[in-house]
């Protein structure tokens, strides 16, 4: 096939998923999917591999694919059969791939009776009952702890949404309004592409529709062995990065990397034993994650579908934080254990391509749910990311595996009985260097009603983001309640607490790690920084003394 007909067909394919995001962000209800955009759609080989995507979630993205699998496995085992308008859904993590929040549905698309493509989107939802509003942390030792668990099921059949087990859902999550709508985005979003898809067959041909997938798998191939070659780098090395269990001492992450001439070998060896705590990163966000720094630092402008997953190869030992087998609980796995993965690959790769890989970002996701009577909430918060070989951090901004958006104020003020007291960016949060790291975040408000309960799920609080090539690291996460009285609690990273009116909670979240000796650093930058109020005097006075000597008399 010539390569301009298979690259306008992978346009089309990546414009269908790109459209079904529109239609399920215009037609959802819940802030979290509405407005902080947490959801992912893609399209997908008729055999499992990924082929095009939207440019969504890194988490979700990385793991379609070993969901999708699990899935069809699981529906052969269970014999049930998919015919045209039929839709399935599953959020069981060790099917689905990231956690019971993230409902993934798969529809396939037919040809003339020819199965040639399946699409697929995953939304997290606000709420999925459990033991916390927001279903993320807790103290839980099992997954029936964490929620409703949806085993594989249609959802759809013949083009009408099931009732019964829509209603099934909205039994079981403390905001059924939001699941129902929320759900019923999905499936309009599956529409949209499959009617999208399903044009493209007609238009040139379901045979060569699916011989262009494998034109544009194999084209990604052999981009990503060029990539790999390329790096002229073959060897190994290792890494280690840690968690925060709650009530607990650390636990290890460990990643030992081999690159060969056009090969990526990634093992987590030497990672702890899973734990009875929501820790725990199914195989589906291990592999995600690995690919994303992988991508990251092999080539950020690689296409991004199954052919690259051909060249990489992770092995994660089961029974471990990074393969867990059931019933270990897994809400945070995907959004904090996803981080400190990224950490360690990025870690070990910082050894053998310096002056390619930025600092440590802050490592957490920064996970607040927060409830009452029949209402609920979950967001996470922004920080900084690390300082790059040659430029600065970023400040307040979603890192890493996490591609969502900041949940408005106006928004949740509107939706909720809360009311927001401030929202800035953390001053002196930045690792020092040469470049700095990037600011993390203060984010407070106060509930307005009695008997609230919060759920806090962070990292870095005992660890802190590491610096590279003399950078230091960034400042570590704080969790606080202000409670009405004046009474001030400091929380661990994870943490569960019971709220009344007036009380407030305040999240600070860490800053990026710094590059290069602070010594290094312009006198020109210092003073910016300075000016910006993105750090304080005693700040400049400790980690840039020789620069502030130079500038002290010019500051107003």
């Amino acid at each position: 096939m010539p390569r301009r007909l298979w690259d306008v067909i992978l346009s089309a394919a990546v414009y269908a998923a790109e459209e079904m995001g529109v239609v399920l962000r215009r037609t959802s209800y819940s802030p979290n999917i509405r407005d902080r955009l947490d959801f992912s759609c893609a399209v997908l080989a008729p055999w499992g591999e990924l082929v095009a995507q939207a440019e969504h979630i890194p988490v979700h993205l990385g793991s379609m694919a070993v969901g999708l699998r699990n899935t069809v496995a699981e529906m052969e085992r269970l014999g049930l059969e998919v015919e045209p308008g039929d839709i399935v859904a599953v959020n069981d993590p060790y099917i689905a791939g990231t956690h019971l929040n993230d409902v993934m549905l798969i529809k396939p698309v037919y040809s003339g009776g020819q199965l040639v493509a399946y699409i697929a989107n995953k939304a997290h939802h606000v709420d999925v009952g459990g033991q916390v509003p927001g279903s993320v942390g807790g103290a839980v030792e099992e997954l029936v702890q964490e929620g409703f668990r949806l085993p594989v099921v249609k959802i759809a059949e013949k083009g009408r949404p099931r009732d019964d087990v829509i209603r099934i859902f909205k039994a079981n999550v403390r905001t059924p309004h939001y699941v129902e709508a929320d759900l019923k985005a999905q499936i309009a979003s599956l529409n949209v592409g499959e009617r999208m898809i399903a044009r493209l067959a007609e238009k040139y041909g379901a045979e060569s529709l699916l011989e262009a997938w494998n034109e544009i798998l194999d084209y990604t191939e052999r981009y990503a062995r060029n990539a790999v070659e390329n790096l002229g780098v073959e060897g190994e090395a290792e890494a280690e990065d840690y968690l925060e269990p709650p009530g607990q001492g650390l636990a290890r992450i460990h990643a030992k990397i081999r690159i060969t001439r056009d090969t990526v070998e990634v093992s987590y060896a030497g990672t702890d034993p899973q734990l009875e705590a929501p820790l725990n990163a199914v195989y589906g966000v291990t592999v995600a994650a690995t690919l994303y720094a992988l991508k990251a630092v092999i080539d950020p402008e690689m296409p991004m579908n199954g052919g690259f997953e051909r060249v990489i190869t992770v092995k994660a030992p089961k029974g471990t934080i990074v393969n867990p087998e059931p019933p270990a609980p897994v809400s945070a796995g995907n959004t904090e254990t996803s981080q400190r993965i990224a950490d360690t690959v990025f870690l070990a790769l910082s050894k053998l391509l310096p002056g390619r890989v930025p600092a440590a970002s802050c490592g957490s996701m920064n996970n607040l749910s927060v409830g009452g009577n029949g209402w609920a909430f979950y967001e996470t918060i922004a920080c900084g990311s690390g300082a790059r070989p040659t430029m600065d951090g970023v400040d307040g901004v979603h890192t890493n595996m996490t591609n969502t958006l900041n949940t408005p104020i106006e928004i949740l003020e509107r939706e909720y009985p809360v009311l927001f007291t401030a929202y800035r960016l953390r001053p002196d949060s930045g690792g020092p260097g040469q470049y700095r790291g990037g600011l993390g975040v203060e984010r407070r408000f106060k509930v307005l009603e009695d008997r609230v309960k919060a759920a806090i799920t962070g990292e870095r609080v005992k660890t802190r983001p590491w610096g590279l090539n003399g950078g230091l690291p960034g400042e570590p996460a704080q969790y606080l309640i202000v409670r009405s009285d004046g009474r001030i609690e400091r929380l661990p990273s994870k943490a569960t607490v019971k709220l009344n009116k007036g009380d407030e909670i305040v999240i600070r979240t860490p800053g990026g790690g710094g590059h290069g000796p602070p010594s290094k650093r312009p006198t020109h930058l210092v003073k910016k920084d300075l000016e910006e109020g993105r750090i304080s005097e005693e700040h400049a006075r400790i980690h840039y003394p020789t620069q502030y000597k130079q500038i002290k008399h010019t500051l107003q």
